[in-house]
């Protein structure tokens, strides 16, 4: 199976650090939709990682949580595509779960749905949590400079050799063309 990872805010929609509270806020990065869709036409899989620590915040419930998912899942098909699992993290910071990104948790969770290895497999994020939660089994990290991409860039470490790209479209247009993106498997 053709595997690849994305983070939800910042990778597939706008970020916000107060955080993506309604359907109605969420709005997807340009590109973002019509890069799924080629992914999903090329016979990839599509699993999402992300941390939604603000139903632990009480900024918005599961409920809501759920509802904007429908918006982006219905959004994303609307484009040709198809996201086949979102993966969680409705925990706060203190609570010390091991999903929270950077914890592997969530990658976990993904490797024994899949039933496969993570091992090379691409995950696309805007921050150094996905980046290192990525690492933990394995994946291909790979940077994207929308949402937090740009601040991103100062944390990381040069000699882990972290493909950047400009958007989730861009990386995407590596994925496919078969660059060397993999050569950078842990």
């Amino acid at each position: 199976m053709k595997l690849v990872i994305l983070d939800r805010d910042g990778v597939i929609n706008e970020d916000s650090d107060a955080y993506i509270k309604t359907p109605d806020e969420w709005i997807p990065v340009p590109g973002s939709l019509n890069a799924i869709s080629r992914l999903t036409s090329a016979g990839f899989t599509i699993a999402v990682a992300t941390n939604q620590s603000g139903v632990a915040r009480g900024y918005y419930s599961l409920s809501t949580l759920y509802s904007i998912h429908e918006k982006m899942l219905s959004l994303v098909t609307a484009h040709g595509g198809k996201i086949d699992q979102i993966f969680f993290c409705p925990h706060s910071p203190d609570e010390n779960c091991d999903c929270r990104k950077p914890k592997s948790g969530l990658f976990q969770q993904i490797q024994r749905h899949y039933q496969q290895s993570l091992n090379g497999i691409p995950a696309i994020g805007d921050s150094l949590r996905d980046l290192e939660a990525a690492k933990t089994l394995g994946c291909s990290p790979i940077l994207v400079l929308t949402g937090k991409g740009i601040r991103t860039l100062t944390e990381l470490n040069p000699l882990d050799h972290i493909p950047i790209f400009d958007n989730l479209s861009a990386a995407v247009d590596s994925i496919l063309s078969g660059s060397s993106w993999s050569q950078y498997a842990p």
